[in-house]
């Protein structure tokens, strides 16, 4: 801790007496996450009552401060509608065969026989089917030749692949067609190639054998451009009946081999009439928005605006897949104090004390809502933005801020222009945070939102914890003397680009490439990599209670450093070889704990 720091703190403290009763910024902090981590607020999931709660005491906060509502508007609200979740409308499939001696035909209603995919456009079409292996196809750019439509025509067909992918190939093929394997990517494949529907099976060699897909939470599209659906092992069968007296497992191995010669066929006789009903429910979100306006003239001041953001929403009780709760959890409220009402307190407290200072740009203050489906918030106010992006010198978000531990505080984005590095040392000099300087912009909050729309961005960030997503995370636990540190290095930060002659200038960072996306990744290991370290290999921040690494023995400050063969020099590596795993069969970790290597061997469940 810097002499500066130290000074502050006595000085606030003689000031002020006891913590309880201090009227300083960290008490404004305690008191912001309080409320919005409360029982009465019930985790803040977008659309929910909880949220348009947050979004009033966010408003009211802004108004006491002096905030204003953006040029052109009367209040403090920007509502967007968004995707809160889909259903399987009732989706049925029709088959019959045409073939001689008879007509024969079947219909399958029941969402464990046939299920529509999320993605999928609403619909009725029917078609000859083609088995078309996996559905893959690899760039040439990859440089490795693989498609699985290369000698089939499936034009105004019914194309029926397996999920995944090859299940034998080598570690370097399965990594490559990993890669392509999301079902979004088949589904543009098969459409590509003229295909009037897909049908994905998941096979008898593969995770989750034999089951449809669950509707997943999908927020990205509201259609594929194609009629889409899962069916059951069972039907899968039934649609190929005996070609060349080949069941569903063993035309699966000949694929599993990854062999790219070996080819797809059109099935004789069997005709399929697929209806997707695909009910999407939508909501209406909102973002809380207001500015406070410089305090002179910004005529010729180039990019008269700075940003600041956080989201504001949570996961209410975790009903839509992406919460960590353990089974004895399920259905809590997940208060998401540090996830992220310390981000939406961090950014109240720099504005109250922007509030009192001379500002030579327009401070506009953001609190985003449906971060937690997708940066869907965000999205919508870079895409129709109240102001013109371009007007923006800079754009600051806080996610995670207030489980500071050892000092450490992460910044990332920092690639994003050439002049943050020199700001950030020098406001540091007084901070005296142990600073970990990421470039990387491309992360899962909403400061990706601004990179892609070209705007100079900072994000900060205090790290992960085992309390990420689940119940636990609870205001108690938040470490208020450092969170009000972060509120004053911001907002010195802020104060320079404000008064900055010049604006900061968009740098754009070349998007890592992890060798795979999460889209491809079948296995669950229960570890929370610590985003925020660097060290070589890839620190865990925690590890989900009954998931395989627990079992497995690792624990929170393990650094993993080899993985099944692999090793793992960050979370890129980790991340690759995540995709050569296969559920329910172990494989070594090597790992350093107090400075000592150590071995285990952990078992990969299914993910679903």
């Amino acid at each position: 801790m810097k002499t500066s720091h130290a000074l502050v703190i006595l000085l606030l403290c003689l000031s002020a007496g006891s913590h309880s009763q201090t009227t300083t910024p960290a008490s404004t902090t305690r008191t912001h996450v309080e409320m919005l981590a409360s029982e009465k607020l019930e985790g803040r999931q977008a659309g929910s009552l909880g949220e348009r709660q947050a979004a009033a005491y966010l408003a009211n906060q802004l108004a006491m401060i002096g905030a204003k509502p953006l040029p052109g508007r009367q209040d403090f609200f920007l509502p967007f509608e968004f995707t809160a979740g889909t259903r399987d409308g009732g989706t049925t499939l029709g088959h019959k065969t045409t073939g001689a001696p008879i007509v024969s035909g079947a219909v399958y209603q029941d969402t464990s026989q046939v299920q529509a995919l999320s993605f999928s456009d609403n619909g009725e079409v029917s078609g000859a089917v083609v088995f078309a292996g996996y559905g893959l196809v690899v760039p040439e750019s990859q440089g490795f030749s693989y498609d699985s439509y290369a000698t089939l025509d499936v034009k105004d067909k019914v194309v029926l692949v397996l999920r995944y992918f090859p299940e034998d190939a080598d570690r370097a093929t399965r990594a490559i067609l990993a890669r392509y394997a999301d079902l979004r990517y088949k589904a543009m494949a098969a459409r590509q190639r003229g295909a009037k529907a897909l049908l994905v099976v998941t096979g008898p060699r593969s995770p989750n054998a034999g089951e449809t897909i669950p509707m997943s939470f999908d927020t990205a599209l509201a259609g594929s451009g194609i009629v889409a659906a899962s069916v059951s092992a069972t039907v899968a069968q039934t649609l190929l009946g005996s070609v060349n007296g080949k069941t569903l497992e063993s035309i699966q191995k000949e694929l599993d081999s990854g062999n790219p010669h070996v080819a797809g066929f059109a099935v004789p006789d069997s005709i399929v009439t697929v209806n997707t009903s695909v009910v999407r429910e939508k909501q209406q979100g909102r973002n809380v928005v207001a500015y406070l306006p410089a305090t002179s003239p910004t005529d010729g001041v180039e990019k008269p605006w700075i940003a600041l953001g956080a989201h504001y929403d949570h996961l209410g009780r975790g009903s839509h897949g992406n919460s960590l709760a353990e089974k004895t959890e399920a259905g809590q409220i997940h208060y998401g104090a540090d996830d992220n009402a310390s981000g939406s307190a961090a950014v109240l407290a720099i504005a109250e004390l922007l509030s009192t200072q001379p500002r030579h740009r327009n401070i506009l203050l953001a609190f985003w809502s449906a971060e937690e489906i997708g940066l869907v918030g965000s999205t919508a106010f870079v895409s129709a933005p109240p102001i013109a992006v371009e007007d923006l010198a800079g754009y600051f978000n806080f996610d995670m801020v207030g489980r500071m531990h050892d000092n450490k505080l992460t910044l990332q984005a920092v690639g994003t222009s050439a002049a943050w590095r020199r700001l950030i040392e020098q406001a540091n000099v007084a901070a005296g945070f142990d600073l970990v300087l990421q470039d990387d912009p491309y992360q899962p909050t909403d400061v990706a939102s601004f990179n892609q729309a070209a705007v100079a961005s900072l994000a900060f960030f205090t790290g992960t914890h085992a309390d990420y997503h689940r119940p636990s995370d609870t205001a108690d636990k938040i470490n208020y003397d450092d969170l009000e540190r972060v509120v004053q290095f911001a907002a010195m930060l802020v104060r320079r680009v404000g008064d900055a002659p010049e604006a900061l200038q968009f740098t754009k960072v070349d998007q890592p490439s992890p060798g795979g996306g999460r889209a491809g990744v079948r296995v669950f290991t229960g570890t929370i990599p610590d985003y925020a370290t660097e060290v070589k290999g890839l620190l865990l921040g925690g590890v989900i209670g009954g998931g395989p690494a627990e079992q497995a023995g690792l624990q929170k400050g393990d650094v993993i450093i080899e993985l099944a063969d692999q090793t793992i020099a960050n979370i890129y590596d980790y991340t690759y070889a995540l995709e050569l795993l296969k559920i329910n069969e172990a494989v070594k970790v090597v790992y350093m704990r107090g400075g000592e290597r150590r071995e285990t061997m952990l078992t990969p469940a299914a993910r679903k």
